[in-house]
């Protein structure tokens, strides 16, 4: 352990000992604290957006991120954006945060996800096998304004809806579900204890009791098939016997077997390096599960829009017999986007970041999840693969426009938990109030920033056709 690493942990020993004695104001004190707050910056104030005049060309940022990736692979993420201005809003994250960094905000901070949309939530297993709801991606978590990550779910829902055929009103109709969501768990979870409020969870129960008929049926389907995306499951789905083996199915250029590691070492001695990195980063009681599994194979894998180009891979290992799989997956993790517009403390491995936050606010995280610092200075987390995962596919056909809001209302339950957990929701809570000042106000700009984002996706629509960036065959 480096000594500016043990220093760092010395001081946040010394502000936790702190804490203990310190006296704290009253949760009715710092609701109050949130409703003054309102004298300076009124609810109205959000509902602004208009581009700074030095706003960057988004395809300029969307490039600059590439020379950081996979070569070969950035021309997939840049396909995979054109399939539509949601598709971009997704893949687009260090763009809306640029716009959001000169929006205004009441300095209340939280552990933001800094890529909040509607296709980042969704079920997963607790670690006793329950399924719960909550946000689901963490690559850009990092403290920050609670507003970026309301907007930008707004945002999303506007963007979404468009893509899923709904008019203007079922789109304000989203918006207004979902912050109006966000505005009444936030009071309830100002209310609660802090022990209370960590062990909160959103279980299946309770997504259902939220929804309406139509929808319920839906989201019950969801939950069923989640259960059965276990590691059988996957084993069955991405790995064929040869010659003896499991071996995880090639499906170029999406799925690649490499034998050797991007700086030049054969694939096994490279595993064997990260998977020992990782291991260190786990609990005790988790390294012993781990020994007792052994690795099969291991492939490169493109997954999702935004982390396209950003090294991937999947492991196959097996514990007790060919039937016991565990699927892990490998993730490079990069500096947030959210970090050229924040203070506060910057981290020595971007992997452990990502981990940290996801402890922090998803309420019932990965049993596996570690990270690690490679020799050539890339940064990594790892996790578990489709371990009991589920969500709603926001596609034409596959999602039901007419139950946008009732879908909607559940991310802003599930937003507000995790700001509540990582901030103040008392102070958050005073801020918002009762009435539905903010809700209307947050509908207004998430309207503006759609105009936004078409025109971005325009912009990347006309790079493509000019040649400006380059764009793989459809898949």
């Amino acid at each position: 352990m480096g000594n500016a690493r043990r220093d760092t942990l010395t001081e946040r020993r010394k502000d936790l000992l702190a804490g203990f004695t310190a006296t704290r104001p009253s949760a009715e004190e710092r609701m109050a604290a949130g409703k003054a707050l309102r004298a300076r910056l009124p609810h109205e104030k959000h509902a602004e957006y208009l581009p700074s005049p030095r706003r960057k060309d988004p395809v300029a940022i969307l490039l600059e991120q590439a020379r950081s990736r996979v070569q070969v692979l950035v021309p997939i993420r840049h396909a995979r954006m054109l399939a539509s201005p949601f598709a971009f809003l997704r893949g687009s994250a260090a763009v809306m945060s640029a716009d959001l960094a000169s929006t205004p905000v009441t300095g209340l901070n939280v552990q933001a996800c800094g890529d909040m949309h509607v296709s980042n939530f969704g079920v997963f297993a607790s670690a006793e096998r329950n399924l719960v709801f909550g946000i689901n991606d963490f690559d850009e978590t990092l403290p920050g304004p609670w507003e970026w990550d309301l907007k930008r779910l707004a945002a999303s829902i506007f963007a979404s809806g468009r893509h899923l055929g709904a008019d203007t009103v079922l789109c304000e109709e989203g918006v207004h579900a979902a912050v109006r969501s966000y505005r009444k768990r936030m009071r309830r979870y100002a209310e609660m204890g802090y022990l209370q409020l960590w062990y909160e969870r959103i279980g299946e129960q309770n997504v259902l009791d939220a929804l309406s008929p139509d929808a319920r049926a839906g989201a019950e389907r969801i939950l069923a098939k989640a259960r059965e995306r276990g590691h059988m499951q996957t084993l069955d789905k991405m790995s064929e016997l040869v010659r003896g083996r499991q071996l995880i199915i090639e499906q170029k250029p999406l799925i690649v077997r490499e034998t050797r590691s991007e700086d030049g070492r054969p694939i096994a001695e490279a595993l064997a390096h990260v998977l020992g990195l990782y291991v260190a980063s786990l609990p005790e009681d988790r390294r012993t599960l781990l020994s007792r599994y052994r690795i099969v194979d291991v492939a490169r894998k493109v997954v999702g829009v935004g982390s396209v180009g950003t090294r991937c891979w999947v492991i196959l290992l097996t514990g007790n017999g060919t039937d016991d799989p565990l699927f892990l997956q490998f993730k490079e993790a990069q500096p947030s986007v959210l970090a050229p517009y924040t203070k506060g403390r910057r981290w020595d491995c971007e992997g452990e970041r990502v981990v940290v936050g996801q402890r922090l606010i998803q309420g019932a995280p990965d049993i596996l999840l570690g990270w690690g610092t490679l020799p050539t200075g890339r940064h990594f987390y790892l996790r578990q693969l489709r371990d009991m995962k589920g969500g709603v596919e926001i596609e034409p056909g596959k999602a039901k426009v007419q139950n946008l809001p009732d879908y909607c209302k559940l991310c802003g339950w599930a937003l507000a938990l995790a700001h509540a957990r990582s901030g103040d929701p008392a102070a958050i809570a005073g801020y918002l109030g009762k009435s539905e000042a903010m809700d209307e106000a947050v509908t207004r700009f998430a309207a503006a920033y759609d105009e936004q984002t078409t025109r971005d996706y325009q912009a990347l629509v006309t790079a493509a056709r000019e040649k400006r960036i380059q764009v793989a065959k459809a898949e």
